[in-house]
């Protein structure tokens, strides 16, 4: 058998290392980064402890990047939804469906509650500072507003309306599966919070 050349070896380290992070969002979205232990990652990724660490100096250096990488998305997914096809209200629908997205949702519970935990590594508190909560409503903003201006979303100041909306949507996710008898609530009667 020939050795394996740098392309490959370079592919094999890019899928180990997206395995640990895959794993690894499943846990801290659980458990949060203090509860959190590399061994917990681990066995969620199937691999030894040690290998985690050939891939990440420490536990704060595979958090951070996480949150790097799940906050650049989240932006990148605000502005890609400007540019959707269809009207204010299908983009929003949109965003929605893919907040609440089982594909999606642990990202989201993550970072929500590591907005509420002030044991952070350094490096994710600059990243949130960066992209605030209000810096990614300020994001959806100009299409809320479009949205008022015909007539498809309820008056009122979009802002506000627009973080009552996201707050909603975020205690869902919170919930992790939504409530046990109801599950979540269908996207169309989340949407009529914005509606006339």
């Amino acid at each position: 058998m020939s050795p394996l050349n740098k392309q490959q070896l370079d592919q094999i380290r890019d899928e180990r290392s997206t395995q640990i992070k895959q794993a690894a969002l499943k846990v801290f979205a659980r458990h949060g980064f203090i509860r959190t232990k590399t061994s917990m990652i681990a066995a969620a990724a199937g691999i030894s402890e040690g290998l985690i660490y050939r891939y990440f100096e420490s536990k704060d250096v595979l958090y951070t990047a996480i949150v790097r990488e799940l906050m650049e998305d989240a932006a990148s997914e605000i502005d890609d939804s400007r540019a959707l096809p269809g009207t204010p209200y299908e983009q929003i629908k949109e965003l929605t469906r893919n907040m609440l997205d089982a594909d999606n949702q642990f990202a989201f519970m993550l970072i929500l509650k590591a907005r509420k935990t002030n044991e952070l590594p350094s490096e994710v508190a600059r990243i949130f500072e960066q992209y605030s909560a209000d810096t990614m409503i300020e994001r959806l903003l100009p299409i809320f507003v479009k949205g008022q201006e015909i007539g498809q979303f309820a008056p009122g100041d979009p802002r506000q309306l627009l973080c009552w909306y996201m707050s909603v949507v975020n205690s869902l996710i919170l919930q992790e599966q939504g409530d046990e008898e109801y599950g979540f609530p269908d996207i169309d009667v989340l949407m009529r919070m914005l509606t006339r």
